[in-house]
């Protein structure tokens, strides 16, 4: 896995999780890769993953059974869109909106290029 420089890795994890959950490759109530055997993948520290795993268990988007595993949230979906959601809303979006801003771009002009990138 690649790893890049401006977020923490066990975030770009987390994403990587969260982009398999949406495409359906891990399903809800799915076994999901233990620790070790995450870690072993990817080429990263296990406690990488542990924390990584904590922050989805937290955010509801994973369990854990005692004894079995880590398993998919029956609504993980909705849970990954919602926190995806608010990141967007939160930082990049602040940002994005600053940059059209500085250069002049117009809610119009915006409302065209979106409506422009929704028909491709």
């Amino acid at each position: 896995m690649n790893f890049k420089d401006n977020r923490a890795i066990y975030l770009q994890i987390a994403d990587r999780i969260g982009n398999r959950i949406l495409s359906g490759e891990l399903a809800p109530e799915g076994k999901i890769s233990s620790v070790r055997e995450l870690a072993a993948e990817i080429e990263v520290n296990a406690n990488t993953v542990a924390r990584t795993y904590e922050y989805l268990q937290q955010n509801g988007v994973i369990y854990t059974k005692r004894g079995l595993g880590y398993y998919v949230s029956p609504d993980a979906k909705e849970k990954i869109v919602a926190m995806r959601r608010d990141q967007l809303m939160r930082g990049e979006m602040e940002y994005f909106l600053g940059q059209l801003k500085a250069v002049g771009i117009t809610p119009v002009e915006l409302q065209e290029m979106y409506q422009d990138f929704l028909k491709r």
